[in-house]
């Protein structure tokens, strides 16, 4: 595993990973969304990062990896409808003020771009741990990458961490009710699902790992 710090190249890779993992698990993410959402999670997702792609070939020679991640918020919050365009967006541009203008991140500031995305998801939806959203992936994928970074960690093996974490995090919003958008409503019948939003936050963050990996 790689182990040195993560430039703009890593947050391009991530954009186009995540591009790939969004649209091969579309279909997966839209029939979890029906379930107890309204089914568009997993189209208007693709569609998001669909458009961010497109976008990639602008990304100047000198780019850092915040002005990636400025990038990618400002066009999910233009592109992608429903609950996931602020949440996200907000997330990718509370991580792009976090890095600044840093060229480079180490492990600190890859735990703190985690945690700064993981801050802007709790202000935008108001949601905390246990309330069946994606904010049960981010905190453990939050929580994981601060004790790897603490402990000495690469940042691909901080984000490999985090990606571990927020799978578990997700597959455990199964049995939980939901509190928090449109799956509250069912009350009790939202038990035994998972959170479409949970899962496809864990699905990004392997992206973010694997492009680590390989950078």
């Amino acid at each position: 595993m790689a182990g040195g710090p993560l430039g703009a190249d890593w947050a391009v890779d991530w954009v186009r990973r995540s591009a790939a993992t969004v649209a091969e698990h579309r279909v997966e993410l839209i029939t979890l969304d029906r379930e107890i959402g309204d089914g568009d999670h997993g189209e208007n997702l693709d569609r998001g990062f669909g458009a961010v792609l497109g976008k990639l070939d602008s990304v100047a020679p000198d780019a850092t990896p915040g002005d990636v991640l400025k990038l990618v918020a400002t066009t999910l919050i233009s592109t992608v409808g429903g609950a996931a365009g602020p949440l996200y967006g907000t997330a990718y541009l509370r991580a792009a003020t976090s890095v600044g203008s840093e060229a480079e991140l180490d492990s600190a500031a890859v735990a703190k771009l985690l945690e700064a995305a993981r801050d802007g998801i709790v202000a935008r939806g108001k949601a905390e741990s246990g309330d069946k959203t994606m904010i049960d992936a981010w905190t453990p994928a939050v929580e994981a990458a601060a004790a790897e970074a603490g402990r000495g960690a690469s940042p691909a093996e901080v984000l490999a961490a985090a990606a571990d974490a927020a799978a578990a995090g997700a597959e455990a919003t199964e049995p939980l009710v939901a509190r928090k958008g449109r799956a509250s409503y069912l009350g009790e019948r939202s038990r035994g699902h998972r959170d479409p939003g949970a899962q496809s936050s864990a699905y990004l963050l392997r992206a973010a790992a694997d492009a680590a990996a390989e950078a």
